[in-house]
């Protein structure tokens, strides 16, 4: 591939609805272009951007695929990005290294929620974009019910360049809204001048003076000579609409269809002319050294900085960072410095990626995407000189609230999946592997179910080791509601020194439910020698971390030793540990105890036709509403304290509620008594659990 320069590159991602024909899209550009020979598809498993196992076998898009093609002198980057909402992740890694977004609209079904999470993760970043109704050769296509919803959503930004020409209900053209002339499809996607239809000159009049106004908009003289009867020439108009573009005062809409090749290569041309190159775009970091802000601006004539926005690391092909360089040029061999893990290196190799093969390129100007091949940095890390030390903001990623237990398939694979999934741990960073001591369980947080599911499957594809996914314990806690007093005494005499410890304790709650106990001691007359206390906190230690009503861990507790007795020969420390844990166990069971379980604060944004619906479900799930607080553009914002135990499975149970369009997040609250048809259930399952030998 050629050497392109920052004013000759553009880096477009490609977003939308799951489905909408993205992957078809950018592999239609690579053909058209001379990248392919022949046009892969998603159902053959045979595209440059679904290279994975996973995607070939599922049949969509799971990672972010770089495919850069080349047309009319430029370079341009697609970021072809998934659909489904669980990989979101990648759309945002993909968002953070794009300097404009093509918003694919599937012609038959419409705009849907993908569409609209597309355009609000492009209003959050103010990223210039475009809409591309695919599929419109299918004779149910109707363009005009599109472009209305888009103004319905977006007014008087929309800005239709096309209208498709039918023949008999089949595509065979369209009308240029900016030239006012027809064009018929010929082969690849080639075209040749026809006249408008007599039915489109309505829409075409309505859409032209709509485009001319905006561009007329765009400075005072275009006002006056717009307002004069002027028309501006071809140049004019298309230095306007990019201008409109960059600033998204326009969104341009176009037409095609990617399998039939037709309206790629328009759409190719409308990328170049209208989408704005990196030195267009703003990107500031902060020298590490100085403190000062650098602004990089992706200016090839600064020093040398580039940004890491997302990592590939697969045994099968090997691990690659994808950068994109924000100033100066990179070369081969440069030393460069990540201020993140403070470590210098040189880059050897660059490349450009073509899904998942990589080409060797001798340079990368400012702007430009590449990869640098097994390099010990990380997805969000800074590259730059060490002398002048730049670091820019990581890219903001979801947090991930669906969460699922998994343990190793076999015996004696745990350190193999824990070392596997470090690895899917780089590529992606939406999922994260915790492990929860207190319930001695591991936990997979993802988007959702879909994602824990992909990587449950990769773990067994890739690394040969196969993970079990059940419910996952919910973290409660145990105290008392009263007081008690009890003794606690271990005797026994084995021949030669024999084992004793008595203690009179008492126990009541402390009110401190951060801490598991308190300890007071109010012995006199040393009926408990002072060498022993420290047993007996050890014995509380220990007697806390599993409580006697279901072995889950004790809090807010307080424990005063009082009186006892001792053995002059046979008393130790761990008589006197074992007499305490005794009187815990049976303190604790007289002082009514209780099982405590997590409560959580739940933000729910949903549609406010949605409302009814969420609020039902989360009563049945005894959550307590708090409050309903609109966020503007139609939306509610819903906040609930839940137990935690009733959001497990949320995720699904939401987006089908809200056809996908609902968001959730959590963060734990309190604890509470559990009520106590909940408490009976869960004593009887830790019961069998602990009995099975399954803690």
């Amino acid at each position: 591939m050629n050497v392109y320069k920052t004013d000759s590159i553009r880096n477009v991602a490609v977003l939308g609805h799951g489905g909408a024909g993205k992957t078809t899209l950018t592999e239609s550009m690579a053909h058209l272009t001379g990248l392919t020979g022949r046009m892969g598809t998603v159902t053959d498993g045979n595209t440059i951007s679904d290279y994975d196992k996973e995607e070939i076998k599922r049949k969509f898009s799971i990672s972010t695929a770089v495919v850069p093609i080349e047309w009319k002198n430029t370079k341009i980057n697609i970021l072809d990005t998934p659909g489904f909402f669980d990989f979101v992740g990648e759309v945002e890694e993909a968002v953070s290294a794009a300097d404009a977004a093509l918003i694919v609209i599937a012609g038959k079904a419409g705009v849907q929620v993908g569409t609209q999470k597309a355009w609000d993760l492009c209003e959050s970043r103010n990223l210039p974009r475009m809409f591309y109704v695919s599929g419109m050769d299918n004779a149910d296509v109707n363009y005009g019910d599109i472009v209305s919803a888009l103004e319905e959503l977006y007014g008087k930004k929309v800005a239709p360049l096309h209208i498709p020409i039918r023949e008999d209900g089949k595509l065979t053209g369209y009308v240029n809204v900016v030239k006012r002339a027809g064009r018929k499809f010929g082969a690849k996607g080639k075209v040749e001048e026809c006249a408008v239809p007599a039915d489109l000159e309505a829409d075409l009049e309505t859409y032209h003076e709509a485009l001319m106004e905006s561009v007329a908009e765009t400075s005072e003289e275009f006002m006056e000579r717009y307002f004069g009867g002027d028309e501006f020439t071809d140049e004019e108009v298309a230095e306007a609409i990019a201008a409109n573009v960059a600033d998204g005062s326009i969104v341009p809409v176009c037409i095609g269809s990617p399998v039939n090749l037709m309206g790629v290569a328009n759409l190719l041309d409308e990328i170049v002319a209208y989408f704005p190159a990196p030195s267009k775009r703003t990107i500031t970091g902060k020298n590490t050294k100085s403190g000062a802000d650098f602004e990089a601006n992706y200016d090839p004539s600064k020093e040398k900085t580039a940004y890491v926005w997302k990592t590939i690391a697969d045994p099968f092909i090997g691990k690659y960072s994808l950068i994109k360089v924000c100033s100066g040029t990179l070369k081969a061999d440069d030393s460069l410095y990540d201020p993140d893990k403070n470590a210098e290196f040189r880059l050897g190799k660059l490349y450009v990626m073509r899904g998942n093969k990589a080409q060797e390129v001798p340079e990368l100007s400012a702007g430009d995407i590449g990869a640098l091949a097994k390099l010990d940095v990380s997805t969000g890390d800074s590259l730059s000189t060490k002398a002048a030390p730049i670091s820019y903001p990581k890219a903001e990623l979801s947090v991930p609230y669906t969460y699922e237990r998994y343990r190793a398939a076999n015996k004696g694979d745990e350190d193999k999946v824990s070392q596997a999934l470090a690895k899917l741990a780089q590529e992606d960073l939406t999922f994260k592997n915790v492990i929860d001591s207190a319930n001695h369980q591991s936990l997979l947080y993802g988007i959702g179910d879909q994602q824990i599911d992909v990587i449950k499957s990769k773990l067994k594809e890739r690394y040969k080791v196969d993970i079990e996914l059940s419910q996952p314990k919910v973290a409660f806690r145990e105290t008392i509601r009263k007081k008690s007093d009890v003794e606690g005494k271990h005797k026994k005499q084995t021949g030669g020194h024999g084992q004793y410890g008595h203690v009179k304790m008492r126990f009541e709650p402390s009110g401190n439910m951060e801490a598991p106990y308190e300890f007071g001691i109010e012995v006199v007359g040393g009926a408990v020698p002072k060498n022993y206390y420290p047993a007996v906190e050890k014995g509380l230690n220990e007697s806390v971390e599993a409580g006697p009503l279901a072995g889950y861990p004790v809090v807010g507790v307080k424990a005063i030793l009082y009186d006892g007795s001792y053995h002059p020969v046979d008393s130790s420390e761990q008589a006197f540990k074992t007499a305490t844990r005794t009187a815990f166990k049976n303190g604790f069971m007289a002082a009514d105890p209780i099982l405590l379980e997590p409560i959580i604060n739940l933000k729910v944004t949903v549609k406010d036709q949605y409302t009814g619906d969420v609020m039902g479900d989360l009563n049945k799930r005894r959550g307590r509403v708090l409050g309903m607080n609109p966020a503007g553009k139609g939306l509610t914002v819903i906040e609930a304290d839940v137990p935690q135990m009733e959001i497990y499975g949320y995720s699904t149970v939401l987006r089908s509620m809200t056809g996908g369009s609902g968001d959730f997040s959590f963060e734990f609250a309190r604890y509470e008594q559990a009520p106590a048809d909940v408490q009976a259930k869960q004593v009887a399952i830790r019961a069998e659990e602990i009995a099975n030998g399954e803690e």
